[in-house]
């Protein structure tokens, strides 16, 4: 038996057993009926169709929101970051010290490529309107100098870059320490703030990686210093 090849044919193809005597009008019905059903399931498939689209242009963050403002301030944040934890990687003695430096600026760099892809997809530029820290509470009183939170200073980073042997351990571990912490209080910010699903799952995942780097960095110093 050949398939029908569409609802049409379905609906068309059927024959239509009521005989049309006095029930006339109850075949009509029948057929009114149909025609009502494969209707609605035709305009329900089409609002399904145009809800899927529409929603995410909806809901998806504004150009002042708390979720734009935090990928733009904590890739800028990260930036700093990867650029400790390649210092340390390239030229730290201790091997500890290099391979958490390595995890770092890998982690983070991905984590810059997640949050600049939400950035896109919400069809923002990747710097606002906003001054920095302004998506958070309190934020804007945060920034010293220019810097947020756990930032290193324009000094700090050039001993660090120009820091050899133990002391470009130990001057890595205190900075990245501060760094860290001064993330994690950004990122704890968003969590409060924000609904958006994948923005808080991303975030979360950031928070539990640098929780655990942190621990690290902390255990490596107290061995360095002995």
């Amino acid at each position: 038996m050949t398939a029908p090849s569409s609802l049409d044919d379905t609906l068309d193809g059927t024959p239509d057993e009521t005989p049309v005597t006095e029930d006339g009008d109850r075949g009509s019905a029948r057929r009114f009926g149909t025609l009502v059903v494969a209707a609605a399931v035709v305009v329900g498939l089409l609002l399904g169709y145009a809800g899927g689209m529409l929603t995410p242009r909806l809901t998806r963050p504004g150009d002042a929101s708390v979720e734009a403002g935090f990928a733009r301030d904590m890739t800028s944040h990260h930036s700093q970051a990867v650029e400790m934890g390649l210092i340390a990687f390239q030229r730290g003695t201790d091997p500890e010290v290099r391979s958490i430096g390595g995890d770092i600026a890998l982690a983070q760099q991905g984590d810059i490529g997640t949050m600049q892809t939400w950035l896109r997809s919400w069809e923002l530029d990747p710097t606002g309107s906003q001054p920095r820290m302004a998506w958070m509470p309190e934020g804007i009183r945060m920034v010293r100098n220019g810097l947020m939170p756990g930032m290193a200073t324009t000094e700090q980073m050039t001993r660090l870059r120009e820091a050899q042997g133990r002391e470009l351990d130990v001057l890595f571990l205190d900075l990245m320490i501060q760094h860290h912490i001064g993330g994690i209080h950004m990122v704890d910010a968003l969590l409060d703030a924000s609904d958006e699903p994948d923005v808080v799952r991303a975030a979360q995942t950031m928070k539990n990686t640098q929780q655990t780097e942190l621990v690290n960095l902390q255990s490596a110093l107290k061995r360095i210093r002995g």
